[in-house]
């Protein structure tokens, strides 16, 4: 299983970007999904995750401002990221991993349970 981001970029802050994540190799729909974050000299944090059912989970900081998203036909989860701020700043990773249907929020919010990573996109926002 591969996954490959993309989208990132410099924007200004109040502006909007949307990240995309292909994934291929495996049953893509069987996947929960996540998003995570790592900015310079933090430690990696989760941002958003989504269940094969489509059930959403977003970290406080982002709520009402991103929106993860799936089309299981084109093997894509999106992140559409609205009202950037600067400390949103940060090298955007994401994530799939087999979850029981049954799996506490809390998993999705743990790096630990994904199994595939893939590598990062750069998201700039200037004040």
């Amino acid at each position: 299983v591969q996954l490959q981001a993309s989208g990132g970029g410099l924007v200004r802050a109040g502006g909007s970007v949307r990240l995309s994540c292909v994934v291929s190799g495996g049953t893509k729909s069987h996947y929960g999904m996540g998003w995570f974050r790592q900015a310079p000299g933090k430690e990696r944090e989760f941002v958003a995750a989504i269940t094969r059912s489509f059930t959403t989970y977003y970290a406080e900081s982002v709520k009402g401002r991103f929106t993860i998203s799936r089309d299981n036909a084109k093997n894509t989860v999106y992140l559409q990221m609205n009202s950037l701020k600067p400390e949103d700043t940060a090298i955007y990773v994401c994530a799939a991993g087999f979850f029981r249907p049954d799996s506490s929020p809390r998993n999705y919010y743990s790096g630990g349970p994904y199994d595939y990573w893939g590598q990062g996109t750069l998201v700039t926002v200037s004040s």
